[in-house]
């Protein structure tokens, strides 16, 4: 049930226009078209989507991953008034529909690129800081539970060696927490990848501009944006090139996030 959709893209890639539409549902295509990934990368400018795409998401991955983790770390090793106050309003974060903050999170970035124009809505910049900030309460909802797990003998024998808080964190408690940033990263990463709704809300004033699209608007652009002219083939193409990086970073790195997820639920 999960492999043959997939399996149905790839070879639907590979495919004549008329042969998609004369037998969708057959696998084993007549002739193997691979200009059809080259269209779809050239003329559909699926390579630009990319290059934003991955720019936009390795800013947005590597703050998120820094500062959940610093936040998470703090929340879970250090009691301090308002500690459990802060907590909970990440927490908050996950039970806020993004739909619901359409409105005020427009404004507001329409707002920033007023007064700061180098971080205006049509730069891909503000779009990281959105990112992170719709990333940040799960992330440290998850890093929070993996932290209180690391034993505190280990970091006690830092700190009598001297370590300071800053060198306990980077040096000894986050190398530990491994397993945990490959699982959130990996997460972080299928989310931000996927993710059109916010490219759309906060992009609006560069849609039909390529350069400036990522990839969950290109494909869009592929299948909406045709007019008259139909390219069946190059759209499946590049579904299957935008889906083959995940794919392969979730094959990848499968071990590190099931050991991820179980070292975060007991000690």
């Amino acid at each position: 049930m999960v492999i043959y959709p997939l399996l149905w893209v790839v070879m639907s890639a590979l495919k004549s226009d008329s042969e998609v539409i004369r037998d969708p549902l057959s696998l084993i295509p007549d002739t193997l078209h691979w200009d059809n990934f080259a269209r779809a990368w050239g003329e559909g400018h699926l390579g630009a989507f990319f290059l934003n795409t991955i720019l936009v998401m390795i800013g947005s991955v590597f703050l998120t991953m820094l500062l959940g983790s610093m936040a998470a770390y703090a929340l879970a090793r250090y009691e301090f008034r308002g500690n459990r106050l802060i907590y909970y309003m990440f927490l908050s974060g996950l039970t806020l529909p993004i739909y619901l903050a359409a409105v005020p999170l427009f404004k507001g970035v329409y707002n920033t690129g007023v007064v700061f124009p180098l971080l205006g809505p049509n730069k891909h910049v503000m779009l990281m800081l959105v990112y992170v900030a719709w990333s940040l309460s799960f992330t440290i909802f998850f890093m929070h539970s993996f932290f209180r797990t690391l034993p505190d003998s280990i970091a006690e024998a830092a700190m009598v060696d001297g370590a300071s808080h800053s060198r306990l964190f980077f040096s000894v408690m986050l190398p530990m927490a491994k397993p945990g940033l490959i699982s959130i990263g990996i997460f972080n990463v299928l989310g931000q990848w996927n993710q059109w709704y916010l490219p759309t809300l906060l992009m609006q004033s560069v849609a039909g501009e390529p350069k400036n699209q990522v990839i969950s608007q290109g494909l869009i652009e592929l299948s909406v944006n045709q007019g008259y002219k139909s390219d069946w083939s190059g759209l499946f193409a590049g579904v299957t090139m935008a889906m083959l990086p995940v794919l392969i970073v979730y094959i990848v790195f499968q071990r590190q996030v099931q050991s991820g997820l179980t070292a975060g639920v007991g000690k």
